[in-house]
């Protein structure tokens, strides 16, 4: 009896990911786990049969999309909250990947790289993406007009990275946080679709291939990706 209690509360504390392995938001969200070294298991949604807007789904992601976290009855969606959560929760193990949240300035410059992740990398990678992969996965075809307009965008944009990795290690400073991990599920469709514009900004490719090299980001991958 005392094994069963001892079993069922283990299994509790285990984090549960609601997502698919190839999924570019479930893998960021698993980045950050492998990086803690935190415990999870992924329960896999059925894309096919339409789970992801069925009435048990919406009622923990309304607008029926993944991942979702479920840490002992709490529910949090959206990729780059749950990695914030996970990285605060295990501040104490694993790599650091946020600020002391005393440090104000630390804190803000986390914030300022947030922004700049979601307001001039994510649309423009993300743009490729859609273009690339997500709307060819759909059957549509590719609008390849779009698209170069994506990749020359996305260029202007890593110029200010250049200036930004120039004079730090990573994109808040000069420790790894959990917004250079964000980079890289789009980061990677980005990069095979146009290699030339990471190849022309030397200081954000090798901040890029840091990344991209490191084992948690290989492990996050192991189960399959979308190239």
């Amino acid at each position: 009896m005392i094994r069963i209690r001892w079993v069922l509360e283990l299994t509790r504390l285990i984090l549960e990911i609601i997502g698919a392995d190839m999924s570019t938001c479930t893998r960021r969200v698993k980045v950050v786990l492998y990086e803690k070294g935190v415990d999870f298991v992924i329960k896999p949604i059925d894309w096919a049969t339409g789970e992801h807007k069925s009435e048990a789904h919406l009622s923990k992601q309304p607008f029926g999309q993944i991942p979702v976290l479920e840490d002992d009855g709490f529910i949090l969606f959206e990729s780059r909250a749950i990695g914030r959560y996970i990285a605060a929760k295990y501040a104490d193990q694993g790599t650091k990947l946020l600020p002391n949240p005393e440090d104000l300035r630390a804190v803000a410059l986390l914030e300022q790289a947030a922004c700049i992740e979601q307001s001039d990398f994510e649309p423009n990678v993300g743009g490729i993406a859609m273009e690339k992969v997500f709307n060819p996965f759909k059957g549509i075809a590719t609008d390849e007009a779009r698209f170069k307009k994506h990749v020359e965008t996305f260029g202007t944009k890593l110029d200010g990275y250049e200036r930004i990795l120039s004079k730090q290690k990573y994109l808040a400073g000069d420790e790894l946080t959990v917004v250079d991990l964000w980079h890289l599920p789009h980061g990677e469709i980005a990069e095979k679709y146009a290699p030339e514009v990471f190849e022309a900004h030397p200081k954000f490719n090798a901040w890029w291939q840091s990344l991209k090299n490191r084992s948690s980001w290989i492990k996050a991958n192991e189960k399959g990706n979308l190239l």
